[in-house]
């Protein structure tokens, strides 16, 4: 079955209310105006309950099929906020808040969601509920953690989850998922160095934390080169050095600090084990010393098997077969519905962007040509997931 006709009818309405979202863009937790568009269209679109309050701003509506004899409960969920950018689109509807910019696409997943309600509360071919979750704080906020532990699963007894991001350089029309391990854990470790300061003009006389630093910054990467196998996807990226105050004066201390993406738990335990027992050696046989605080992010998005082939099955019929890789490469970037995916078996996919520019550039814009494609996904992942009987 391709792309939904009752959908593709709606389309431009969809795409207004993306583009009224992209021009509003919000930010983590502080997305009260994308919610309440959100909380009133569900309300239009005759959704059976609309929960709001869950991380602050989060908003879930509940729609009942024509029975419930499965007693079962599919969840859909979507990002809502922004990221803190300055864009540089020059489209007629970008962005009306300096320094906000719907830079990842969340603005088109919001309103895809939307499009499925609208759907799926005026034909309800189903049999059970369907949980439409439209999460805060995305980037960086851990929202879908925060909505957890505020009681989601308690509020709604969901069975299985599902997720959908938008996905520049693959091909409008195009899904791409994987069985297990699909986006990355997103960790963090701060290490800071202390040394002997004293005059630039008498290094001798002192233990240089700049060049301890130095030296560390290539010595980290022999941890992912050197101690992981090959076969393995680790990165492990130092992204600050802070140092020094003035031209002619030798620092007393030093800080690094970096990231390190992982698309395995145990992979990610030796990481940072490795991390907690180089750097303070490695320092030492400088005369220095360091101390390493590593910080877990994001866990591993992970996709169940059994969901993972019924979702790759939904996107064949949308789109045909020749048009779904479920094999697809995945990604060292992370994302938050892996906590969601923690708790309960579900799959998250790619939907292609064409060629558009990429993810968190200021020149980045979700394609509208993207919406019937995605909106019909959602339709017939809860049509065929909860048949009728």
């Amino acid at each position: 079955m391709p792309v939904i006709n009752r959908i593709a009818e709606f389309q431009t309405e969809i795409a207004e209310w993306r583009r009224d979202l992209h021009a509003h863009p919000e930010v983590l937790f502080d997305v009260h105006r994308t919610a309440g568009v959100v909380t009133e269209k569900l309300g239009e679109f005759g959704c059976d309950e609309i929960i709001t309050g869950l991380a602050g701003t989060g908003v879930v509506g509940i729609i009942n099929g024509r029975s419930n004899v499965s007693g079962r409960t599919i969840g859909l969920r979507a990002d809502m906020d922004a990221l803190p950018m300055t864009e540089k689109t020059g489209a007629p509807y970008s962005s009306k808040t300096d320094g906000k910019m719907h830079a990842c696409g969340h603005d088109g997943h919001t309103a895809m969601l939307l499009g499925a309600a609208k759907y799926l509360a005026e034909t309800r071919n189903f049999d059970g509920r369907v949980a439409l979750i439209f999460q805060p704080a995305e980037e960086g906020g851990g929202g879908g953690k925060v909505m957890l532990e505020d009681g989601l699963l308690d509020k709604v007894a969901i069975d299985e989850v599902y997720g959908m991001h938008n996905w520049p350089g693959m091909p409008l029309g195009h899904f791409g998922i994987r069985t297990g391990g699909i986006m990355a854990a997103t960790d963090r470790f701060y290490i800071d160095i202390e040394g002997l300061g004293g005059h630039a003009a008498r290094p001798q006389q002192t233990i240089d934390p700049i060049i301890v630093a130095a030296q560390l910054v290539t010595a980290l990467q022999t941890i992912v080169s050197r101690n992981l196998d090959p076969l393995e996807s680790a990165v492990l990226s130092v992204t600050m050095i802070e140092a020094g105050e003035a031209d002619n004066v030798i620092s007393r201390t030093a800080k690094v600090t970096g990231t390190v993406r992982t698309l395995d738990g145990g992979v990610q335990d030796f990481i940072e084990a490795r991390l907690n027992e180089f750097v303070p050696s490695f320092a030492a046989s400088f005369g220095a010393k360091a101390s390493i605080r590593y910080a877990r992010g994001y866990p591993v998005t992970v996709n169940a098997e059994a969901q993972t082939r019924f979702a790759a099955e939904v996107a064949r019929d949308v789109v045909g077969a020749d048009r779904v890789d479920d094999d697809v490469a995945p990604s060292m970037g992370g994302e938050d519905f892996s906590f969601m995916l923690n708790e309960r078996p579900g799959a998250y996919i790619f939907l292609g962007n064409g060629d558009s520019s990429e993810l968190h550039t200021d020149t980045y814009d979700f394609n509208d040509e993207a919406i019937p494609v995605g909106v019909s996904y959602w339709a017939r992942l809860v049509e065929k997931a909860l048949p009728i009987a």
